[in-house]
């Protein structure tokens, strides 16, 4: 893991582009609401303090429930971040930034949730919820 720096990123069309604050670590939520807008488990990076978008670009949001929103570019649909309103904390998509060379997997939410198809080999703190309930082992 590296120290907390601004770093960029973009869609996939390449309209949005935002600097934000991380330190790379890569937490994956396996939650049905991220399986459906990311197509898959969400990889975000939780960021320091909000982002900061380019004035030209065209972020949507949608508001998935009543703990969150997610953002996405208007124009290719791309997935961008969630955001968790109670207390603002943001998660970019891991695959947004222009470098992901310091990011590191570090941790899996949801893990109830999570469908028998696909386990990643990554040691990784596991929870059965989010990250105030009970840890999870890994099997096998």
């Amino acid at each position: 893991m590296t120290d907390i720096t601004e770093r960029a990123g973009g869609c996939l069309c390449g309209q949005v582009r935002f600097t934000v604050r991380h330190g790379g670590e890569v937490h994956v939520c396996h939650c049905s609401l991220c399986r459906k807008a990311t197509g898959g488990p969400m990889l975000g990076v939780i960021c320091d303090g909000e982002p900061v978008f380019d004035e030209a670009s065209p972020v949507g949001i949608y508001h998935s429930s009543d703990q969150g929103e997610r953002g996405f570019c208007l124009r290719c649909g791309s997935q961008l971040y969630f955001r968790h309103t109670p207390d603002n904390a943001y998660a970019f998509t891991a695959g947004t930034f222009d470098d992901q060379s310091c990011m590191v997997m570090t941790e899996e939410i949801y893990m109830t949730d999570k469908p028998g198809f696909y386990d990643f080999a990554n040691e990784t703190r596991r929870y059965s919820q989010d990250v105030d309930s009970d840890p999870v082992p890994r099997q096998g």
